[in-house]
């Protein structure tokens, strides 16, 4: 009692499951790192940066 059944159209429906599977195919091609380890990434980057440029000066 008290439930609400909502209508969703078949196209609504697709249209979900496509969004779907567009994002399991983009998470299997670009997977989610942990934080601490995009964090430290970057540090390596600007690190190797910065010493990549001193030496060519």
């Amino acid at each position: 009692m008290g439930e609400v059944i909502q209508f969703v159209s078949r196209s609504e429906r697709e249209r979900a499951r496509l969004i779907k599977e567009a994002r399991a195919i983009y998470d299997s091609i670009f997977p989610q790192e942990p934080v601490s380890a995009q964090q430290d990434n970057a540090t390596i980057t600007r690190a190797v940066s910065g010493n990549d440029r001193g030496k060519l000066s």
